[in-house]
């Protein structure tokens, strides 16, 4: 699948109208009096609610650059060593294993949004002289022991020890409690609406019997759920994976199962949160053992490893932000105060420290790449940013992009027409993490839930946080405590399949307001956990909502992807390769969105920089 790189391959169709919440940024991009680099010593946005992820501000200068604009290069204020593009958790390990090899080197990380740690961010809430901690985006090391050699050293480096996670993650709370999964039926699609509890822990017969299914429905997700058979019985195990892995799981439930329509209802969207497209787009083969079970094709296609090899316990309060703050802590220590995996959890980061002219390593926040260059010689590369709507120029001796990879071929203009196709092939997908502060969550006790999925919600799902407690911070055990709910959106357009879907998503996404997200929240909750007495203008404390328009990394695990003759030939590697003293990471680079691809596309970059060198 081949795409001519063009504006709006990374606008991808979005026309924002300026309404009063973009004129400032825009009026920033065009000439506004500029900001001082060094941030406040109240500066700290981990603490911001409200509209965050790729909050504005941060991507209206990229977006100007795609539409055209240019700012020219200027005298270099300064040279480096290296420059990162980028500061989320590969631009972070990437100066990392840079510093390893050459400790005196002068680094320069440089990143458009307000934070570090890209979509590894952290949200903070106060409630009665408290503070709650989530994950606003990447939230877990996801399968530690299938992490590349250099990724596990890189944990090992920072402080993480993963085995300490078998006893922070209190992995039988909720069950011990007599907790589980929901199902809010909408009354569009079923006979009514209605909340249905016990979703892979009552019997099936039960679970359907309860539901607003049809009568045939009702037989058909009994039989889906309980039935031991092998579709293909007359393939061998590699014919039926070649076969699943191109077949979509609608399609396996509506004509090799053939089930109701009224069950295809049921897992339309079941997936949407890791896979963001709906059922009739995730290969049959990719869907065993997935989140809390998508089911039918156990007794097809034996269980060949997976996410679920390892428990999925590894995870900060914070998510993988805490991550982010243990490599700058290796960077820039006075920025980071203590010295272990737990106290990390509760520091509080000094960003005034971030970027110290007199540091080894700077990190210059709220700063947009626009041009990366050669220099004529060819020696050197220049790097134009904008910060507080004033234009920079700095010189370094190799520049490692680990931002979007897709955005790389505005920035880089120089790049060979090939690999600007490559790079454009990685459409990163929209989605929201919202992240809802509740008083208590006597509710969710009562009802008997800890998630409850939606089949027809502007949110698929609501589910309580992952109970860890690290260090000093403890987890809210009792229902009596405040929570912070987990609420997961990823627009959702039937209609449309491929990546246009995503190109689609991120227009709305980007397009609608908070005062939207923040009705839905209280609408689906209110639906859900009304009839045990909650109630959202009482019971909500606090909202963040988490925008990643720009969020996963592109997969080529859907059933569209094409088969490649090499690895050489996929489109995100020849995208990757090194030019001249560029060179690319971000887990983009690896077609990936999880932390392992992050760190080792981090390493191979530094590798093409110290190989080159």
């Amino acid at each position: 699948m081949k795409q001519k790189i063009t504006r709006r391959d990374f606008l991808n169709g979005t026309r924002i109208a300026l309404g009063t919440s973009l004129i400032s940024p825009w009026h920033n991009i065009y000439g506004a009096d500029p900001g001082e680099f060094a941030l406040g010593p109240d500066y700290y946005p981990p603490g911001k609610t409200g509209l965050r992820g790729s909050h504005d501000g941060s991507w209206e200068t990229m977006h100007a650059r795609v539409s055209g604009a240019t700012w020219p290069t200027s005298d270099p204020e300064a040279h480096y060593d290296l420059v990162v593009i980028g500061a989320g958790i590969s631009g972070l390990a990437s100066a990392h294993f840079y510093r390893k090899t050459h400790p005196d080197a002068r680094i320069l990380i440089l990143d458009n949004h307000d934070d570090f740690g890209g979509h590894a961010k952290r949200n903070e809430f106060s409630i009665d002289g408290k503070t709650r901690i989530s994950y606003g985006g990447t939230e877990s090391i996801d399968t530690p022991s299938s992490y590349s050699q250099v990724a596990k050293d890189l944990l090992i480096d920072i402080g993480v020890d993963v085995q300490k996670f078998y006893a922070a993650y209190h992995q039988n709370l909720y069950r011990s409690m007599g907790l589980g999964k929901g199902i809010m039926f909408d009354g569009q699609h079923f006979d009514h609406e209605k909340l249905v509890v016990g979703y892979n822990k009552i019997p099936w017969q039960k679970f359907a019997d309860l539901s607003p299914m049809n009568e045939q429905a009702k037989k058909d997700f009994v039989r889906l759920w309980t039935d031991k058979r092998d579709y293909f019985p007359e393939l061998s195990q590699k014919e039926k994976l070649k076969k699943l892995s191109k077949m979509s799981y609608h399609t396996f439930l509506k004509d090799v199962v053939k089930v109701d329509q009224q069950v295809l209802d049921i897992f339309s969207r079941w997936g949407m949160s890791f896979w963001c497209v709906g059922s009739d787009e995730i290969p049959a083969a990719s869907v065993q053992g997935y989140d809390g079970g998508m089911p039918g094709v156990n007794h097809t296609l034996k269980r060949e490893g997976s996410r679920g090899d390892e428990p999925y316990i590894f995870h900060f309060p914070d998510g993988n932000a805490s991550l982010a703050r243990l490599i700058v802590r290796s960077l820039i220590p006075v920025a980071v105060p203590g010295t272990t995996m737990e106290d990390v959890v509760t520091s509080r980061i000094n960003y005034s420290r971030l970027d110290d002219s007199d540091s080894g390593v700077q990190i210059r926040l709220n700063s947009t790449a626009v041009n990366v260059e050669h220099t004529a010689d060819q020696k050197n590369v220049d790097i134009t940013y904008v910060n507080g709507g004033k234009h920079y120029t700095v010189r370094a001796n190799s520049c490692i992009m680990a931002c979007y990879n897709s955005a790389i071929p505005y920035l880089c203009p120089e790049l060979p027409s090939r690999q600007k196709q490559g790079l454009a092939y990685n459409v990163k997908i929209p989605l929201t993490y919202t992240k809802v502060l509740v008083k208590n969550w006597r509710a969710f006790a009562e009802l008997g839930l800890d998630f409850v999925y939606y089949t027809n919600g502007f949110f698929k799902q609501v589910e309580l946080d992952y109970p860890v407690s690290l260090g000093k911070y403890n987890f809210n055990k009792s229902p009596d405590d405040p929570m912070v709910l987990h609420m997961c959106y990823v627009p959702y357009l039937k209609d449309i399949q491929g990546p246009e879907q995503w190109r689609a998503g991120r227009r709305i996404m980007l397009q609608t307001p908070f005062d939207t997200f923040e009705n839905h929240v209280r609408e689906q909750l209110d639906q859900a956990l009304s009839g045990a007495g909650f109630d959202a203008g009482r019971d909500i404390h606090a909202l963040t909502v988490n925008r990643w328009p720009h969020g996963y990394s592109y997969g080529s695990h859907l059933t569209w992807e094409p088969d490649y003759k090499s690895e050489a030939d996929k489109p995100w590697v020849i995208g990757r390769q090194a030019f001249g003293r560029i060179s690319i990471a971000n887990s983009d680079a690896g077609a990936s969105a999880n932390t392992n691809a992050a760190i080792t596309h981090g390493y191979r970059a530094v590798t093409e920089v110290l190989n080159r060198n």
